[in-house]
């Protein structure tokens, strides 16, 4: 990273008492959810701003820090990691990685190395969540489809699936948007009627039932919705294929 943490770059945190990590601990948890949020918003620059500020904190307790210290960063390497996880970045590696960070950080015993330990974990973070979003689809759009899927029959709200994911309704609709093109009530509506044209082909249910099952408040709704999408409606979409000629479905 090309930027580094100084002893000049924020004030000293004023240490009391003989047990001064508690105060560095103190301040990490009030810091934590500003860096966690910009984890998950790939912000890095902030991210190396607030890491670079608990560092300087951390320096402040002097010849006072003991091993304790070391627990409290393995702890916010850990909620970085998952985070990151949460953004995107493969859960398996950051597991290996999680290893890797335990075996260095058990080895350091002056503030250089601490100091670069924890920039270069911070980078290795954002290496790994910016490949994954170079390739795959994230984990949490991936989990938020098959929820979709898993619960369509019922009502699902943006609210519900970005609770069950554990993220913000915000963070999820930037997700959906940014990785599918669409909002979270498109994506939805596509879900459904993608089931739709598979029950149509696959089965010999009557429309009602099939717009019961994927969670439709009637045949008549599911109709408008259908052809607004395919083109065509439920009966005449099942009645081509059967004649080998199905209209073609665009996959999520």
């Amino acid at each position: 990273m090309s930027e580094s943490p100084t002893r000049n770059a924020f004030p000293a945190m004023e240490i009391h008492g003989a047990r001064p990590f508690e105060r560095i601990r103190e301040f990490y948890l009030y810091q934590e959810p500003a860096l966690l949020a910009a984890i998950r918003s790939g912000d890095r620059r902030e991210a190396v701003r607030l890491v670079n500020h608990l560092l300087v904190h951390i320096y402040s307790v002097g010849e006072e820090r003991n091993e304790l210290l070391k627990g409290l960063l393995l702890e916010l390497v850990v909620m970085i990691s998952r985070a990151a996880v949460e953004a995107g970045a493969s859960q398996t590696e950051m597991l290996g990685l999680g290893y890797s960070h335990l075996v260095e950080l058990a080895e350091i015993d002056d503030d250089e190395a601490l100091s670069q330990w924890l920039r270069g974990t911070l980078e290795r973070i954002f290496a790994a969540m910016e490949r994954q979003q170079r390739g795959e689809v994230p984990v949490l759009v991936a989990a938020s489809i098959a929820y979709m899927r898993r619960n369509m029959e019922r009502e699902i709200t943006r609210e519900d699936l970005a609770r069950h994911i554990g993220v913000s309704a915000g963070h999820l609709s930037q997700l959906l948007k940014e990785r599918t093109g669409r909002a979270f009530s498109e994506m939805l509506r596509e879900i459904r009627i993608q089931a739709v044209s598979e029950m149509l082909l696959d089965t010999e249910l009557p429309l009602a039932e099939i717009a019961a099952a994927c969670g439709f408040c009637d045949q008549s709704y599911m109709t408008h919705v259908f052809r607004d999408l395919r083109g065509v409606t439920p009966k005449q979409y099942r009645d081509r294929a059967r004649q080998g000629n199905p209209a073609e479905q665009p996959s999520i």
